[in-house]
Order: structure tokens, then C-alpha cells, then sequence
């Protein structure tokens, strides 16, 4: 396990360049820059840049990976298909070749006539990725990646990525948008039972080096499987009295309004000071995990299982989790006193087609301390069709 773990931190690094380069070189920049302009953003090939971007970083974590253990082929899934259609009309399935020469050239397949970007990309795909500096114990290494797979975002937060907002002010410590909420997720799971147990967060944009002014990154890790927890973060800080959670800007009404007393909002109008917003389910993960939120809600079924396996392993290795948000609501009604049900990632929805087959369906509760679970739970219990 310690030597998947390093690979997986080392991939993480290796896509989170990438993204960074495709904003800070120009012919690159200048493609994403196309997205967001309108309507010339598929004047070239018919599918965006941004798009490209997510399936190359996705298929350089399947490609280096595959390579260092072959027993994690065909069980290493991401969220985009790697197929595209250009301007000619022909198909070409994006993957990393035996060269740069060949990776470049498949890539002008679908980039047309630019030349200077597919060879920019093209050498950061085949450049070695430095190995994690991560160190496990040797009772951390009792589950061999033949039992696991591997759920990959490649860039979670992918508008807010194309935006590119540098200057959005924080409140407290939680970015409500900007470049700081795209993140790239990395997860390994219980091929058998679902269970997440290896998580990766890689925050390319983490900060902006103040002489260089080239965007500077960090990562976070946790290990969760049978009794070992281990992680690169502290334990969360003790739970608040009055929790602070975080929520979608799409989140509806009731569901603000069930939770803002719970923040220490009198009137329930759900505006309370304990509520706050932001973009992105992996980034808004990530503030549970770092002890900027007590809970993350989401009530409806518009997260996927590659945008909560990976941070859901942190989680759980901090003594938290992630919770099936409509599972935990019928049990409770039920009169069922156990542990409310944890999202696993194995399995497919019944009767959905497509990406929506790994939709975690009935929405989610992520938390770091089981009593802000179970005040969430409680609140939310009270919300009519829910």
C-alpha cells in the first residue's frame, strides 16, 4: 500500500502541473481563454479545450499507473470518456503513446493546427512524475492493489477552472469560487466491498508565489482500511458548539432553512453565519477535511462517486465521513439506531444509463464529527420530501 500511496500523491503532482500549464503557457492559455468566450470556442474541433484537458490528465493517471501495477488495469475509472470527434468527423481515443512524437501527433488530431499546444502537452504527459515523500508504517501495507480500483476527477470544479478567478476573497478560510476550488481527486477502493480506503487531494492552485507569480500547489492524503488510519493532516480541531456548515449556492430553500437554526440562525432564513458557500463538491470536501467546515450537505443526487471517493478515504481516516443522505434519513424514520449508511463506490445505480449510473443518488452529508452528523440529521429529518 505504501508504495500505491506514493504513486498516487506522484500522479496527483504530475496532473496538477498540467493544469497549471495549460493556464500559465500561452498557446495553451489561449485555448482555454477560447471557452470561455462564446461562440468561437468550437470554431477548430467540436469539442473544448477544457474538455481535452480533463480526459489527457485522466488518461496519464491510468497510463502511469497501469505501468507501475498492472494488476489496477481495467480498474481504474475516471469521469470523462476519452473519445473525441473532430472537425473531420473521425473518432480519435486520446492516450498516452510510446513517444512524445506520437503523443503530440495524436493530439494535433484533435487540436487542428495547433502545433505549439499539443507539444506543450504532449512533454508534460511523458515527463517522470518525483514519487509521493510519503512514509507509511509497515502495519499500513496488509491490502494488495489487486483488491483495489481507483476513482479519478482529473479536475474537479472545472468552470471555476476555466474562470480562472485569482482574487476571491475567503470567509472564513472557505473560497466561495475562484481557481483555489479546482482540484484534481484521486480515491482507492474495496473492489469487493466498496469501501473507500487511499485518498489523494491535490490543490493545484493553492497559492500564487509572490516573486514568480507561478501558482503553487500541495497535497493531502489518508490511508482508512481495517483498523489503520493514517493521514497528512492533523485530527480536525474539537467540534464547535454551534457548527459551520457548507452548502451548493444551488441548495434549496427548505434545506437552508432546516439548517440555518442549527448554525445559530434565529429567524431560519437560512442566511445564518454558520452557513456558507462554495464551488465545487471536492473543494467543499476538502473544507470538512482541513476543519473549515463541520459538515458539507448536498440533497441532491449532482455529485458522482469520482468526486467523493477519494476525499471520503481522508475522511474516514480522520474519524469522519461520508453518508448516504436519503439512506440515512429512511433508516432514521425507520427507528433504526445504528450507523447511518456511508457511500461506497461499486456499485452502479439500478436502471440509470451513462455517468448517471455513478451518481450518488439521494444526495450526501460529509462530516468530521459524528455529533454534527447527527444535528444535521435531525434537522434535516423535518424537511418535507427529503
Amino acid at each position: 500500500m505504501a508504495g500505491l500511496l506514493q504513486a498516487l500523491v506522484g500522479v496527483s503532482e504530475k496532473a496538477a502541473q498540467v493544469a497549471r500549464l495549460c493556464r500559465r503557457e500561452e498557446p495553451l492559455f489561449q485555448l482555454l481563454v477560447a471557452e470561455k468566450t462564446g461562440p468561437d470556442r468550437n470554431r477548430r474541433f467540436l469539442q473544448d479545450f477544457k474538455t481535452l484537458a480533463d480526459v489527457l490528465i485522466q488518461e496519464v493517471i491510468k497510463h502511469d499507473l497501469g505501468k507501475e501495477f498492472p494488476e489496477l488495469r481495467g480498474h481504474i475509472h475516471g469521469e470523462e470518456s476519452n473519445e473525441f470527434r473532430n472537425a473531420q468527423g473521425e473518432t480519435v481515443t486520446v492516450r498516452v503513446c510510446a513517444t512524445p512524437g506520437d503523443t503530440a501527433a495524436l493530439l494535433l488530431s484533435v487540436l487542428g493546427p495547433e502545433r505549439a499546444a499539443a507539444e506543450l502537452l504532449a512533454a508534460a504527459v511523458h515527463r517522470d512524475a518525483a514519487p509521493g515523500d510519503v512514509e507509511l508504517p509497515d502495519a499500513a501495507l496488509s491490502v494488495p492493489p489487486r483488491d483495489l480500483a481507483i476513482w479519478i476527477d482529473p479536475i474537479d470544479s472545472t468552470n471555476e477552472y476555466i474562470g480562472g478567478r485569482e482574487d476571491v476573497a475567503p470567509v472564513d478560510g472557505i473560497a466561495p469560487g475562484g481557481l483555489r476550488s479546482a482540484l484534481v481527486l484521486i480515491g482507492a477502493y474495496d473492489r469487493h466491498t466498496g469501501c473507500p480506503v487511499l485518498g489523494v487531494i491535490n490543490e493545484p492552485f493553492f497559492r500564487r508565489d509572490p516573486l514568480t507569480r507561478r501558482w503553487q500547489g500541495r497535497y493531502h492524503w489518508g490511508v482508512a482500511y481495517g483498523d489503520t488510519r493514517l493521514c497528512s493532516l492533523s485530527p480536525p480541531p474539537p467540534p464547535r458548539p454551534t457548527p459551520r456548515l457548507v452548502l451548493s449556492r444551488a441548495e434549496g430553500g427548505p434545506v437552508r432553512a432546516a439548517l440555518g437554526p442549527l448554525c445559530g440562525d434565529g429567524d431560519g432564513d437560512g442566511d445564518g453565519h454558520g452557513l456558507r458557500f462554495a464551488a465545487g463538491a471536492g473543494y467543499k470536501l476538502l473544507c470538512v477535511i482541513l476543519g473549515l467546515a463541520d459538515a458539507y450537505v448536498l440533497s441532491e443526487g449532482s455529485t458522482f462517486a469520482w468526486d467523493a471517493c477519494g476525499p471520503h478515504a481522508i475522511l474516514r481516516a480522520l474519524g469522519g465521513g461520508v453518508v448516504a443522505l436519503a439512506g440515512a434519513l429512511r433508516a432514521r424514520r425507520a427507528g433504526d439506531t445504528g450507523p447511518p449508511p456511508e457511500l461506497v463506490y461499486n456499485r452502479p445505480a439500478e436502471g440509470a444509463a451513462g455517468a448517471e449510473r455513478w451518481a450518488n443518488r439521494g444526495g450526501l452529508v460529509a462530516y468530521a464529527h459524528p455529533q454534527h452528523l447527527e444535528a444535521v440529521l435531525a434537522a434535516l429529518a423535518t424537511v418535507p420530501g427529503l
